[in-house]
Order: C-alpha cells, then sequence, then structure tokens
C-alpha cells in the first residue's frame, strides 16, 4: 500500500478539522496512474486545500528517476503545456507525489512543488501557505 493510499484510506478519518490552503495545483504522476491510486490522492489534496486542480495537458513530466537531471530537455519539452496552465491557474501551492517529478514540474513552472503528505502535515499542524515564515509560528 502506498503512503498515500494509507493516508487517504487510514488518517483523514482520524484528523480533526483544519483550515486549508486556497488551492492547490496537484501533479498525479505515471506511477500513481498505474497503481490506480489516483483517486487517494486527490482525496489527500481536498483535505489539503479547497480548491484542487488537475491540468488538462496534464501528463508524464518525463523527469523519469535521474534522465531529468541528465537530459533537462526532456522535460522541458514534456511539461510546456503543462506549465503553461499551471502558471495561469495561479494556485497557492503545488503537489505531487513523487519526489522526481516534484522536481520536474517545479522546474517547469517555477513554482515550488511538495509532496501531498508534506502538505497534509503543514496543514493540520496550522500552517497555512507553504514556504512562509508564518507558517511556522509557535
Amino acid at each position: 500500500m502506498d503512503a498515500v493510499d494509507f493516508a487517504a484510506e487510514h488518517i483523514l478519518p482520524k484528523l480533526p478539522d483544519h483550515e486549508k490552503l486556497t488551492s492547490l495545483a496537484l501533479h498525479p504522476t505515471c506511477s500513481s496512474t498505474r497503481m490506480g491510486i489516483n483517486s487517494a490522492l486527490e482525496t489527500v489534496a481536498k483535505a489539503v486545500a479547497d480548491r484542487v486542480e488537475v491540468p488538462e495537458n496534464w501528463g508524464c513530466c518525463a523527469f523519469a528517476g535521474d534522465r531529468g537531471m541528465l537530459h533537462p530537455e526532456l522535460t522541458a519539452s514534456a511539461t510546456r503545456k503543462q506549465g503553461a496552465e499551471i502558471k495561469e491557474m495561479g494556485a497557492s501551492a503545488h503537489a505531487s507525489c513523487n519526489r522526481t517529478c516534484e522536481l520536474g514540474m517545479t522546474r517547469a513552472t517555477g513554482s515550488e512543488y511538495r509532496h501531498v503528505l508534506e502538505l497534509l502535515e503543514q496543514v493540520t499542524r496550522g500552517g497555512k501557505s507553504p514556504g512562509s515564515e508564518a507558517d511556522h509560528e509557535g
């Protein structure tokens, strides 16, 4: 069982009410698609943000493990349309569920992508906006 699937099934039902982020751009991954957990990924994302958007132009980011580090042009080409769509969304946070996809999408959009479970932890502990110092008060 994947961590995202586990969180959706076992953790979310036990969480207290919490403030959410305004919006989240979500990048499902090739592996989450193949494992059939995109619905769990969206369920967790909806616990993070009031509005969750998966781009119409969603697709493989082509980072492919370390390939994106060795051949960044592959990721740049594969994410061109998706990156433009995400920039237009103006989401307050960006998430995925795979670290190398997060790297690829961060490069493609100029916005920091974080693991959806990191963001879930942040909002359930009272931090509202990713990366701000105010998130870490008290």
